[in-house]
């Protein structure tokens, strides 16, 4: 099963390895720390020009995931996999 992301972005289910809240995640000195440096890395993919409200870790298989930061929320995101099937 595929999750949609926005921006047309799917990923498959079976690589998502975390999808987390914003407001709530970014909180801590650690995860700041790690978006950081995925951005410098150029491992973040922005899928908004607006205000994001979640990001998604997915693995890339070929070394660190993959961030991809998006306008929908984590509960939006969740729904969304449910309605697809995938276990959340």
């Amino acid at each position: 099963m595929y999750l949609h992301l926005g921006q047309s972005v799917m990923v498959s289910d079976q690589d998502i390895l975390g999808v987390f809240d914003l407001d709530n995640a970014s909180w801590a000195y650690k995860t700041r720390e790690y978006l950081e440096r995925a951005e410098q890395e150029g491992r973040a993919i922005w899928l908004t020009g607006d205000l994001p409200r979640s990001f998604i870790l997915v693995d890339s298989r070929w070394g660190e995931p993959v961030v991809y930061i998006s306008p929908l929320s984590s509960a939006t995101l969740a729904h969304r996999a449910e309605r697809s099937g995938i276990e959340v």
